[in-house]
């Protein structure tokens, strides 16, 4: 095998092949992908320097939201320069432990957009239910504990997709026919049985969005009950269009995640390949992009808060 060490068998790199069977079409598949990772940079770049600029933003629903952003655009900005430069350039080779490195860093920040999202969906159900304690009970000092914590999760979970994927042999090609060093991808590379990364890697997805799911669903059925109670049809309609942005978030993450996961081990025989490989894509790419349209779009006080900074902004320039 080209690049293998014959001791241990470990790959002194791997080439990463982008979308099998549209090779020609690449350098058009990537601008959409590159036009989406510049809303991603810009969009949820802005929010989170206004969030941290605007005092009336200074709130545990938009500090939840800025670091939904940080974590979004850290994502993406993991795999998609690599990927144009396989779209662009034809750069399609990466280092073993810089392939292991992406693969970590990828799932630890997917994982942490789970839990920044069943955070905000506790944020609601707070906000919604308790709204008398709801700046008591979250704190900023709850927050930070509840985003480490979050982090932590993420990082003791994902750390052994590395060590499972480092002790595989790879021994006959280190073609991988994706766009980024995905765990099972990589793999599925080796002529090893990778049973146990499987196995690891579906329960990892289970204790991680399936706990999330779980206390998302949880939550929304409080804030659903607590809704219905209220006297008035205003009141009702003004409680609930708080949580309109985050369960267009669940949504927009959610689905392409669930997709990947069980293609992955289920159904990817049935699937065309290159299909597989646009959907894992997506997966990492819309949300990134969409989050902030949606929460600009929704969300009055982000609404005002644009325009009062893009006001402030040209009074300052006309003043100079």
């Amino acid at each position: 095998m080209s690049g293998a060490n014959s001791s241990s068998l470990t790959p002194g790199f791997f080439i990463l092949n982008g979308i099998p069977g549209l090779e020609a079409a690449h350098i058009w598949i990537s601008l959409p992908f590159c036009f989406m990772y510049i809303v991603a940079v810009i969009g949820n770049g802005g929010l989170i320097y206004l969030i941290g600029h605007e005092e009336a933003l200074h709130r545990p629903m938009y500090y939840f939201l800025a670091l939904l952003s940080f974590t979004d655009v850290t994502s993406c900005t993991t795999t998609v320069p690599n990927m144009l430069c396989i779209f662009w350039f034809n750069l399609k080779k990466i280092g073993f432990s810089a392939c292991l490195f992406q693969m970590f860093f990828i799932h630890t920040l997917t994982a942490m957009e789970s839990g920044v999202l069943m955070l905000m969906a506790l944020d609601r159900y707070v906000a919604i239910c308790y709204p008398l304690r709801y700046a008591t009970i979250l704190t900023n000092p709850v927050i930070a504990k509840a985003g480490l914590a979050t982090f932590l999760r993420s990082v003791t979970l994902i750390l052994p997709f590395t060590f499972l994927t480092k002790r595989l042999h790879y021994c006959q090609d280190n073609l991988i026919p994706h766009t980024y060093c995905d765990h099972m991808s990589v793999a599925k590379v080796s002529c090893d049985n990778v049973k146990v990364n499987a196995i690891y890697g579906l329960l990892a997805a289970l204790l991680i969005g399936g706990f999330d799911m779980f206390c998302i669903s949880v939550s929304y059925i409080m804030i659903l009950k607590a809704v219905v109670s209220l006297s008035s049809a205003d009141a009702r309609h003004k409680a609930f269009s708080t949580c309109t942005s985050h369960i267009c978030a669940i949504v927009i993450t959610y689905v392409p995640a669930l997709f990947t996961i069980f293609t992955h081990r289920f159904g990817g025989q049935n699937i065309p390949h290159h299909v597989h490989i646009i959907i894992a894509n997506l997966y990492l790419m819309l949300p990134p992009t969409l989050n902030p349209i949606v929460y600009g779009v929704k969300t009055k006080q982000i609404r005002e808060g644009v325009v009062k900074m893009f006001f402030r902004e040209k009074e300052n320039l006309v003043m100079k």
